[in-house]
């Protein structure tokens, strides 16, 4: 090869080589999405099973014992919050106020 040549190939190299960095970058990164993609799907799938036997064992504690929103181990379907306080106070100051 005769140096112009020379000096002519290196002037392209040179010149496209952001180009072809571009490109090779641009391939790493549809690679590494790819990838990720997949562990993704992988990932999903694994927390499909998992969500499908943990709904089954739900429907059976459900059926079972009445268990619906919590694991906690109380009286089923019972909640004792302000309104259920106060109902009970007043019950009983009318039993109080009926036996005087």
């Amino acid at each position: 090869m005769n140096r112009s040549g020379s000096i002519l190939l290196i002037l392209v190299v040179v010149c496209t080589f952001p180009l072809w960095f571009g490109l090779g970058m641009g391939l790493f990164g549809l690679l590494a999405g790819l990838i990720g993609g997949l562990v993704g799907l992988i990932a999903g799938l694994f927390g499909a099973i998992i969500g499908v036997v943990a709904g089954i064992f739900k429907a059976i504690m459900h059926l079972i014992f009445g268990w619906n929103h919590s694991w906690d181990f109380d009286f089923p379907n019972f909640s004792m919050d302000g309104t259920t306080f106060m109902v009970l106070l007043i019950i009983a100051a009318l039993m109080i106020s009926r036996r005087k």
